[in-house]
Order: C-alpha cells, then sequence, then structure tokens
C-alpha cells in the first residue's frame, strides 16, 4: 500500500505534456471564467470581482505550484484574459514560468475571424505569450478544415504554440487530430465538461479516443460549480447567495450526489484534506496523465486548495472506492 500511495503522489506533483506537444502544465490548472464577474451576461453567473481579488488569485495559484491558467475570448469579452494579464504581471511571474491558454469565440462566426481577432488576444494577455488556443465550442458558419487551417497558420507566424478544441464530440476530435496530423501538427487538447457528477465522456468515446490519439483533455467545471465542494450539502442556504443561472445547476445536482459527498468527505477525513481537493485528485489521477482539470476560483483561498489538491496522496483504493461511487454519474 505504501508503494502505491509514493507512485500516486510523485506522478500527482510532477508537470505532464500537454497532448502530444511539447508544454509541460502541472496536473491542475487554474480557470479564470470568474475574472469575468459583473459585465454583461457574466453578471448573472458570477459577482463583480476587484483587481485587488484577482490579483490574489493569480498570484496564489502560482505560489500553490500551478502554471497554467485558463481564460477566453467570451469571458468577459477579454475582461478575464486582462485581469489574468493584471495578476501575472502584479506576481512578477515570467512568460517563460507560465503557460496562459486562451479560446475563440465561433458562434456565428468564420474562420477569418480567428486571424482577425488574434491580435486582440495578444494585446489582452501581454506581455504574455499564448500556448494554448481553443476553439471554444463546435459551431462555427466555416468548416471544420477551414478553421484548423486558420490555427495552424498562427502557429505557423509564431502567434500561438499549440492548438486545441472545446467542446467537440469523439468523432469530431478525431476528425481535428487527422486533420492536423496531415500537416505536422498535433491536436493538443479537448476541453469538456467532467467531474464526478458528469463521466459522460467515459461513454461517449471521448476519453478513449483522447486516450487512444494522446490528446488531453481539459477539465472545465470539475466542482461542478461547487457541489462537488459539499458545502452546500452541508449548508443548503449558501445557495441564496449564487446568482441564479448557477444557483439552479446547483440544485439540480444535490440531492443525487449525497452518497457521492458522503464517501468523499470520509476519504477526505483520513488524509486531513478537503471534499473538493479528494474530487480533484481523482480527476487527474484515475486516469493516468491523460486528464487535467482548471477549477475556478472566486478568492484566493481556493485557489489555494486546488493547488493542494496536486499532493494529495490518494490510493489506488481510494480512486477505485470513489469511481464505484460515482458510477451512476457515467
Amino acid at each position: 500500500m505504501i508503494d502505491v500511495l509514493i507512485v500516486v503522489e510523485m506522478k500527482a506533483k510532477q508537470p505532464r505534456s500537454l497532448g502530444k506537444t511539447d508544454i509541460k502544465i502541472t496536473p491542475i490548472g487554474q480557470g479564470v471564467m470568474q475574472f469575468s464577474g459583473g459585465g454583461r451576461i457574466f453578471k448573472f453567473m458570477f459577482p463583480p470581482m476587484s483587481e485587488e481579488e484577482s490579483n490574489a488569485i493569480v498570484k496564489t495559484a502560482l505560489d500553490a505550484g500551478i502554471n497554467w491558467f485558463d481564460t477566453a475570448e467570451a469571458y468577459g469579452f477579454g475582461r478575464s484574459e486582462r485581469k489574468l494579464s493584471t495578476g501575472l504581471q502584479a506576481a512578477k511571474a515570467k512568460d517563460e514560468e507560465v503557460v496562459i491558454a486562451t479560446k475563440w469565440l465561433p458562434i456565428m462566426r468564420w474562420a477569418g475571424s480567428i486571424k482577425k481577432t488574434i491580435s486582440k488576444r495578444l494585446e489582452n494577455l501581454h506581455p504574455y505569450a499564448i500556448d494554448l488556443h481553443q476553439i471554444h465550442q463546435p459551431y462555427s458558419l466555416s468548416s471544420l478544415k477551414a478553421q484548423l487551417n486558420a490555427m495552424a497558420n498562427l502557429v505557423e507566424n509564431g502567434k500561438i504554440r499549440s492548438i486545441g478544441v472545446s467542446n467537440f464530440s469523439a468523432k469530431q476530435m478525431r476528425q481535428s487530430h487527422d486533420f492536423l496530423e496531415q500537416i505536422g501538427l498535433p491536436l493538443a487538447s479537448n476541453q469538456v465538461n467532467y467531474s464526478l457528477i458528469n463521466r459522460k465522456i467515459e461513454r461517449d468515446g471521448v476519453l478513449d479516443t483522447a486516450k487512444e490519439l494522446g490528446i488531453s483533455i481539459i477539465c472545465w467545471g470539475p466542482l461542478q460549480s461547487g457541489v462537488l465542494t459539499g458545502k452546500y450539502h452541508e449548508n443548503p442556504e449558501l445557495l441564496k447567495k449564487v446568482p441564479f443561472v448557477r444557483r439552479r445547476v446547483i440544485k439540480r445536482n444535490l440531492e443525487k450526489s449525497q452518497g457521492l459527498i458522503d464517501e468523499l468527505d470520509n476519504i477526505a477525513k483520513e488524509h486531513e484534506a478537503t471534499i473538493s481537493q479528494v474530487a480533484l485528485s481523482w480527476l487527474v489521477n484515475y486516469h493516468d496523465e491523460t486528464v487535467v482539470a482548471i477549477p475556478g476560483a472566486t478568492r484566493a483561498s481556493q485557489a489555494e486548495s486546488n493547488g493542494m489538491a496536486m499532493s494529495l496522496n490518494l490510493s489506488q483504493s481510494d480512486l477505485n472506492s470513489i469511481a464505484d461511487v460515482s458510477e451512476q454519474f457515467i
């Protein structure tokens, strides 16, 4: 048992490759969608966040050992990107020390928009480079080939380092991989919703295809809006403070996840950890190195907790037990 614990702990702490690229990322990154709070449609999802708060989240994530951050054009129409850059500069992080992932919004747009908008992405994130640029949804007006061609041109021109997709099916992911492979580029990643209460990718072919092709799965929503912290199970009154859109999602998942929360809580107590740390550790360890996660944070303490999850040494027995209890969510 001791040997198993050591192996899992060492794997959790070591950076891993982003797909088949030479980019090294920690098993857990920091999602910064919350940095868009207060603006336009995002005011219905997240409260406003001051620059002081966002800066503290970025610095705390870095101090906790996290080396990469995920943002997007759509997150506040650049607000999240700008706040991320500001936070990294305030923390005096060097470009070569961090990995930045962002996304192009394809809805109601042609592939030509990728080239037209990259200058804005770079401006918002300056002085940090874009290590991973992702097609945010499979809903462009252009063909997938045209979109990937545009992304490939950005790589060739040194605007980005690698190409990823988000919310793509197994078929769409394979098509993307095959096209890029023909021109000598890897498909680095597919960012999808995956958590202990949404294990759909284990049955729809996405996870199996990623393992087969060497593509990283980036989990968005790994704690499902806080459901997998256990705090709403313990105190449902907290829901009154949650913006309406997220509150509906949380309430829908509370009752059916109680048994899972109980199991996570038992394991967390054994390891002197939190429920959320156990949930994150399972995600990034159960499928070897295929899966990485980008939990969000609305305060610095949450970023610290996210980073600490990388050092949690769950045994194989723990991992299997959690998988069994959450099997209903596949």
